[in-house]
């Protein structure tokens, strides 16, 4: 319906144009339900959801109760919390598999060092654990405002030292930005060296060296996410002192 109250033709030029746009959003729905729905009964529900949801919108278009404009618009507006829905599933997975990589690789600071890491390590490890709580449980409940223990230590010290929550999140996503490079570029023997008691220098190598790709990949993919938790937060806490 127009303003003046008149309902306006549909052109059929406009009609393909909605219904070709709710097809494209349909078609996503399904990648996106077969990456992150595994149960095959809710991945068919969703998409059968989504799909009513745009044939809807297509049906209001065709009956006047919705301009092309506004339909497009609607359909728009469904794909971008598709898109967000995704990009957040995939970032809370990588939260995952990078907190079981902090484990071991915390586990082997301690043992590669002869118990000389083994804080460095420990650190490492409770890091790990808390990064997987938080995004498993964020994974599980669909939400993104879940805090581990570590976390909660971080923010509870910088009330403590008279600063912002949002310092607490600052330092816990630095201090894993920085476990994270000494995981990486810490000396380890070299596969193909060998000491009975003591290496030397020309015995050791860099981490990354000897790690694999995807690993690395991950571990990157890990740290750009804390960048942007750093980066978010900054912002917060300028706008809080405002």
């Amino acid at each position: 319906m127009s303003h003046s109250g008149k309902q306006t033709p549909l052109s059929q030029d406009d009609y393909w144009q909605v219904s070709h746009a709710a097809g494209r959003v349909t078609s996503y729905a399904c990648s996106v339900s077969a990456r992150h729905i595994r149960d095959g009964m809710l991945r068919l529900q969703f998409n059968r959801e989504v799909a009513y949801y745009m044939r809807g919108i297509v049906r209001d278009v065709a009956d006047g109760r919705k301009t092309s404009a506004e339909g497009l618009i609607a359909i728009q507006k469904e794909q971008q919390s598709l898109l967000s829905q995704s990009r957040t599933i995939a970032l809370q997975s990588l939260g995952i598999v990078a907190g079981g990589f902090q484990i071991a690789g915390g586990a082997a600071m301690c043992v590669g060092s002869g118990g000389l890491a083994c804080t460095l390590g420990v650190i490492t490890v409770a890091h790990g654990a808390n990064n997987i709580y938080e995004n498993g449980r964020n994974l599980v409940m669909r939400t993104s405002n879940t805090e581990g223990p570590v976390r909660k230590i971080y923010k509870s010290a910088a009330k403590v030292a008279g600063g912002s929550e949002s310092i607490g999140n600052i330092a816990y996503n630095s201090a894993d930005i920085s476990l994270s490079l000494y995981g990486l570029y810490r000396k380890i023997p070299s596969p193909d060296s060998w000491r009975l008691f003591r290496y030397i220098d020309k015995d050791l190598i860099r981490t990354y060296k000897t790690t694999r790709p995807p690993v690395i990949a991950i571990d990157t993919g890990a740290d750009a996410v804390s960048s942007y938790g750093i980066y978010d937060e900054l912002n917060k806490d300028r706008s809080q002192g405002e």
